[in-house]
């Protein structure tokens, strides 16, 4: 009997473990969580786009400012102020403007800059901020080849021309007064330059860059110049309006930069050629070809 019972429990628990062995293989384990996905890198910031300014520019002074075959402005000054602009971290967009009015199109806020060959006064300083200096300039008489007119007093009795507002039409009016009929003032120097061709005029006082180069690329007009030494040395920069202390900053980067790389004297060597080299003790000469209104 008792060898039966134990038997019976034998089957018994042989039958337990057998379902629970049946149980345990059925079951599933559950797979371990995945491992949480790495947060996507931050993207970059955009650059800041590179802020752009218009400027106003006469271009009717070759060969600084003048308008190309394809209706661009270009010139020395154009090129001058491109390659600050990269150095200082800005661009550039050129908008052809009249001379007369120029500098009201800074308070108005058409124009952030006037790149116009503009000479730096203690006047135009009231109202207007320069940058440093970036070009020396001198007045030079333009008269024909027979004229007798061998300097700035032989012109107290002559019709001068000269184009209104400039530093040149300021020197006529000291010699000859502010409102005298025999001042005829021109949009430009070129128009002043071809009424001196007509005869309407027997001088035209204006900046020397530009008087020689008209000479130079108008034989058949027979010009020649005169220089006087009672024509004060002056130098132009760039305008802006009166406190933009940022953008002024920027523009004076530039010029430093291009100045210190030697881009500035490439830029001269293309439009009047290489600087000669200097002598040991060399004789004074005639200033350098420039021009400033």
């Amino acid at each position: 009997m008792f060898h039966q019972i134990t038997s019976q429990r034998r089957a018994l628990l042989a039958a337990t473990f057998s379902a629970l062995a049946l149980v345990a293989c059925g079951k599933k384990e559950t797979p371990p969580p995945a491992p949480a996905a790495a947060a996507a890198p931050a993207a970059a910031p955009s650059p800041a786009p590179v802020k752009v300014y218009t400027v106003g520019t006469d271009a009717a002074y070759a060969p600084f400012e003048k308008m190309s075959a394809s209706n661009e402005v270009e010139g020395l000054t154009v090129d001058l102020l491109k390659a600050a602009a990269a150095k200082g971290g800005f661009e550039v967009k050129f908008v052809n403007t009249p001379w007369e009015g120029i500098f009201k199109t800074l308070d108005s806020g058409e124009r952030d800059i006037v790149a116009s060959s503009v000479t730096i006064t203690d006047e135009r300083k009231q109202t207007m901020d320069f940058s440093k200096p970036y070009f020396d300039a001198v007045q030079l008489i333009a008269v024909k080849e027979d004229s007798k007119v061998a300097k700035f007093d032989d012109l107290k009795k002559l019709k001068v021309g000269v184009q209104t507002g400039t530093t040149g039409d300021e020197v006529v009016q000291k010699l000859l007064g502010k409102t005298s009929a025999n001042i005829k003032r021109f949009e430009s120097t070129p128009l002043a330059l071809q009424e001196l061709t007509a005869g309407g005029v027997s001088a035209v006082v204006a900046d020397n860059g530009v008087v020689q180069h008209y000479i130079a690329n108008n034989p058949n007009a027979k010009f020649k110049s005169v220089s006087d030494a009672s024509f004060v040395a002056e130098q132009y920069g760039f305008a802006v309006k009166k406190g933009n202390a940022e953008l002024l900053a920027k523009i004076n980067t530039g010029i430093d930069a291009i100045k210190a790389d030697g881009s500035y004297d490439t830029i001269m060597a293309k439009y009047f050629g290489a600087k000669p080299a200097a002598a040991a003790a060399p004789a004074a000469s005639a200033p350098a070809p420039a021009a400033s209104k």
